[in-house]
């Protein structure tokens, strides 16, 4: 049984605490309170609860979120099924893949290995660094190109081992160093500036801004900066859904054809022989899970055991997958965290009836973490089944 939204209430100035409003959704709080920079939302986003935590046999936490299920390109990418709100929300690093359509189609050409590492959240191991220095070479540049962040290594034996080499945040390690050196070789590709590469109004932004609204067949309704320094669009859950689905698709054979370069950047052509730049991303993402992500991260597994699906996550509780048919999933976790993004998206896949994803399937060991007490099993997170149509 779903169990019944967990209210969220403000304290007033006399300390007393007021009756959620009849709708669930807590008014904005004063401008005051929220600090000067931050801009008042109109209503909360209408999640839902996803999935839930136990503990000894009584729910210890609630996962909200929303999520979404589109159909085949063929069938226009029609919803399937949905809960929660639509959005608009921002997909974070999940918008990766269809920033590296867009690099194709203005010129790039990589090997496979290094084109995934275009669309990657890498973990920051050997493999991962040396190819976005690759990447460079490749096109005559260094690391002085590079325009994103500096961080330490995303995963988690990845930071251990090179903070024992006393590394310490680096532009190469940052999880987005792979985008970020695709994307400073287009512009030398293209004789675009390399400086300010970053501007949502530098050719290569407005280039990714018109790839980003063909895939999703959305106008994004606001742009903000992601965490690298990337322009990123808030667009709905459907949306990016169905780019995932396109991109899915024609990497598995279905629609791999020649990008019309006049479309949307002259003379672009695919990365490798006559596939489309949609079929080079998903291509080289499903052949490559390694380079997407790294060893002992989930959306590596998942490829890994999904055959033909193009998976990404992105940072907020964000979850894409497209499958080869086009069906795709989108998801988002209200409260930004990790663990409830593996489970709804398992619970998902099954609502869409994939075998790996069913009882018993080999998808099954990420949708159902272990609780620990005393290191010895005493709960589990699991997703809501009321919250998903019937398998």
């Amino acid at each position: 049984m779903t169990p019944s939204p967990v209210p969220a209430h403000a304290t007033r100035s006399d300390g007393a605490v007021p009756a959620a409003p009849s709708n669930g959704v807590v008014p904005a709080a004063p401008s005051a309170a929220r600090g000067h920079d931050a801009a008042a939302p109109a209503a909360l986003p209408a999640h839902v609860p996803l999935a839930v935590q136990s503990r000894g046999g009584l729910v210890e936490s609630v996962h909200y979120g929303s999520i979404a299920a589109t159909g085949s390109p063929d069938a226009g990418g029609s919803i399937l099924w949905q809960a929660g709100d639509p959005g608009p929300f921002y997909p974070r690093s999940a918008l990766k893949p269809l920033q590296a359509v867009a690099l194709v189609r203005a010129g790039l050409r990589l090997e496979d290995r290094l084109l995934a590492l275009a669309a990657a959240s890498h973990s920051g191991g050997p493999e991962h660094r040396d190819g976005a220095l690759e990447i460079l070479r490749l096109h005559g540049l260094g690391p002085s190109a590079l325009a994103n962040t500096t961080d330490l290594p995303y995963g988690a034996a990845e930071r251990e081992a090179w903070l024992r080499a006393s590394g310490g945040p680096d532009q190469l390690c940052q999880n987005c160093s792979g985008k970020h050196a695709a994307m400073a070789a287009v512009c030398t590709l293209n004789d675009w500036p390399i400086a300010g590469y970053l501007d949502p109004a530098h050719p290569l932004q407005r280039l990714v801004a018109a790839t980003v609204a063909e895939l999703t067949g959305e106008t994004p309704e606001a742009w903000s900066t992601d965490g690298c320094g990337t322009p990123v669009p808030a667009v709905t859950l459907a949306g990016m859904a169905r780019a995932y689905g396109l991109i899915a698709r024609a990497a598995a054979g279905t629609g791999a054809r020649a990008h019309d370069g006049d479309a949307v950047h002259p003379g672009a052509e695919a990365a490798v022989g006559r596939l489309s730049p949609e079929a080079a991303v998903g291509r080289a993402m499903r052949t490559h899970p390694e380079m997407v992500a790294g060893e002992d991260r989930d959306v590596t597994a998942l490829m890994r055991v999904l055959p033909g699906a193009v998976a990404k996550d992105g940072f907020e509780g964000v979850q894409l997958v497209g499958l080869p048919d086009g069906r795709a999933l989108a998801l988002k976790v209200a409260d930004g965290g990790d663990r409830a993004r593996m489970p709804i998206t398992v619970r998902a896949l099954a609502a869409l009836g994939v075998p790996e994803a069913l009882d018993g399937g080999a998808l099954v060991p990420l949708a159902r973490p272990v609780v620990l007490g005393g290191g010895r099993p005493t709960g589990s997170l699991v997703a809501l089944d009321d919250a998903f149509p019937a398998q």
